[in-house]
């Protein structure tokens, strides 16, 4: 993933509402446009924003099933997000073992 890739992910998914989206791609699966628009609190004009913002940081893709637009997650992309957050992580779990082992230690 090239750098600008990166940065198109991240910016996707700061957003609470590209978020939402992506979470319900991942439970239910392909969804119709029409049937996201279900539950967003937003105008159509703003979920076609987003959810170009989330094809464009290859989040998402398309195919058409006759007259509907279906949108899958493509998890990919996030991969890079994963790994950026591990670092994290590593930091955080190494400080939260060292709090445990001085816990266990204090009477």
């Amino acid at each position: 993933m090239t750098a600008a890739t990166t940065q198109q992910v991240f910016r996707a998914i700061a957003d609470p509402a590209r978020r939402s989206i992506l979470d319900r791609l991942a439970r239910e699966g392909a969804t119709a446009a029409l049937e996201l628009g279900a539950g967003f609190h937003g105008s159509q004009p703003a979920l076609s924003k987003h959810l170009r913002v989330l094809r464009e940081a290859g989040l998402v893709r398309t195919r058409r099933d006759g007259r509907r637009v279906l949108y899958t997650l493509r998890p990919g992309p996030l991969a890079d997000v994963e790994r950026w957050i591990s670092l994290y992580r590593q930091f955080w779990e190494g400080r939260l073992d060292a709090l445990a082992r001085h816990l266990d230690e204090t009477p």
